[in-house]
């Protein structure tokens, strides 16, 4: 596995997080580009929701396109153990947890992502694939 794909997929983890925690809040959001996101959603992109339901790159973008601004200062994100998994020198399967803050509800999630090379991305890297898991859902 190439280690520059391994930092430029970690690196990409982190930023398009940021990019969300800007785009949600609503002191922020004019912050956050959304052609950034789209442009990091690779063609025939997918995601696995923590409920089991499977997204199109279409639902996916409109689901955060129309979240926008959602949050008053209260949402917030923290990734922690980014650990690689299989790869090749163009593709790179990764995983991560996600922890968020929402509102004062706590959740934790653990996200696997694939991600190909794209020169044209912000990090050199697109998301191809995207699957979450659970790990402590929103607290009431």
């Amino acid at each position: 596995m190439d280690a520059s794909l391994l930092s430029r997929a970690s690196a990409e983890v982190v930023d398009l997080h940021r990019f969300f925690v800007d785009w949600f809040d609503r002191r922020r959001c004019d912050r956050a580009d959304f052609s950034r996101f789209e442009s990091v959603m690779g063609e025939g992109f997918s995601m696995v929701v923590p409920s089991g339901q499977l997204l199109d790159r279409e639902a996916v973008l409109n689901h955060v396109r129309a979240s926008r601004a959602t949050f008053d200062g209260d949402f917030a994100i923290s990734i922690e153990d980014i650990r690689p998994g299989w790869g090749t020198d163009d593709l790179l399967v990764l995983t991560y947890v996600e922890a968020q803050q929402r509102a004062g509800k706590q959740s934790r999630r653990r996200s696997s992502a694939v991600f190909t090379t794209n020169s044209s991305a912000p990090n050199g890297v697109e998301w191809r694939h995207l699957h979450e898991t659970w790990l402590q859902m929103p607290q009431d």
